[in-house]
C-alpha cells in the first residue's frame, strides 16, 4: 500500500496524494506553492516530504512553521524558494523570480520590525532629541543642523522644529 499525504491546492481543496510525488508537483510543494496540510485540511507541522529512509509519515515531525532549516549551499532552487516562503513569509511568485544567490544571501531569520524604542535609540545616537523633549532641545537641534538661526528657530513651536529635522 502506497502511503498518501494531503495536499491543499491552488484552490483551497485538499487532495489525498500518493507518494512518491511527481517531481513537479514536489517542486511546487517545496516551494510553498502547495501546502501539506492535514486529511482534514488542518495545518500539518510534520516534515514536508517524508526522507527516503525514514519511517512511516507518522513518524515523522519536527517541522516548524517559520523556523525551517537553512537549504545547503548545494540545495536546489525550489529548496531555497520554499525556505523563503517558510521563513520570510515572502509570497511563493515573489521568492520564484529571485536568483538562488539572493535567495542564500537572505538571512537565516528576517528582520523584525523597529519598535518605538529602537527608532527613538536611533534618532538619540545622532543627537536628534526626543519626541517630548523641551523645545528648547529641538531649537539647538536644528541648529545644529543648519537649517536655522537660533533666532529664526525660537519662532517655530516644537512641532513645526521636529517636522523641519526630518
Amino acid at each position: 500500500m502506497a502511503e498518501t499525504i494531503h495536499v491543499r491546492g491552488e484552490g483551497g481543496q485538499t487532495i489525498e496524494m500518493d507518494l512518491p510525488l511527481p517531481e513537479p508537483i514536489a517542486d511546487r510543494l517545496t516551494k510553498g506553492q502547495l501546502r501539506r496540510v492535514n486529511a482534514d485540511g488542518s495545518p500539518y507541522t510534520g516534515s514536508l516530504l517524508p526522507s527516503a529512509d525514514a519511517g512511516p509519515l507518522e513518524e515523522q515531525s519536527g517541522h516548524v512553521p517559520g523556523q525551517a532549516p537553512r537549504p545547503a549551499a548545494n540545495a536546489r532552487k525550489a529548496e531555497w524558494v520554499g525556505w523563503a516562503v517558510d521563513v520570510h513569509g515572502m509570497d511563493p511568485d515573489e521568492a520564484e523570480s529571485m536568483t538562488k544567490q539572493d535567495l542564500a544571501d537572505l538571512p537565516d531569520q528576517p528582520q523584525q520590525p523597529a519598535t518605538p524604542a529602537d527608532v527613538q535609540a536611533l534618532a538619540a545616537s545622532d543627537g536628534r532629541p526626543a519626541e517630548d523633549a523641551d523645545k528648547s532641545e529641538w531649537i539647538g537641534y536644528v541648529v545644529r543642523l543648519g537649517k536655522l538661526s537660533a533666532e529664526d528657530a525660537a519662532n517655530y513651536t516644537k512641532a513645526d522644529l521636529i517636522e523641519i529635522a526630518s
